[in-house]
């Protein structure tokens, strides 16, 4: 008899630390820049990295600390994650809120880290720093990637 995975069976708001905490596939894409257009809410998506993430693995270079250090960095919750606009629609937090199923390349699924890069939905080798660019340039730097759909 097999019993299905924790992701299934419980809900965001009794998941352990551990648990959430895993439900991350490290892709990275909720940690790019994001520009809002203030009169209709429309989020356009920017290939420019968080200061702390790390281009390689897609971590952030200091999760601990990150809010200190990155002060408009949002702290995932399941009330933000159910709020939240901009979450990708491969985002794990995302798909359970939504009573959906992770997608096969999900390390949960997979059980590798890297199938989340080898199957293309990481931001590893599509962004650019933000250090030393203000924040007006971000907007030469708007793409259309965080959305695609992922098949399979």
């Amino acid at each position: 008899m097999t019993s299905d995975p924790f992701w299934k069976t419980t809900r965001l708001e009794e998941m352990s630390d551990e648990q959430w905490e895993s439900l991350c596939d490290g892709c990275g894409r909720c940690c790019l820049n994001k520009l809002e257009d203030w009169e209709t809410g429309e989020i356009a998506w920017t290939n420019v990295a968080c200061k702390l993430l790390d281009a390689d693995t897609c971590r952030c270079k200091d999760y601990e600390n990150r809010q200190q250090k990155v002060p408009e960095c949002i702290n995932l919750t399941p009330k933000s994650v159910r709020a939240l606009t901009w979450l990708p629609p491969t985002c794990a937090y995302r798909l359970i809120a939504e009573e959906r199923d992770l997608y096969w390349w999900h390390p949960l699924v997979s059980g590798d880290a890297d199938t989340v890069h080898l199957a293309g939905v990481s931001v590893r080798g599509r962004t650019v720093p933000e250090a030393g660019m203000e924040p007006e340039d971000f907007e030469d730097h708007i793409v259309e990637w965080p959305f695609e759909p992922v098949e399979g």
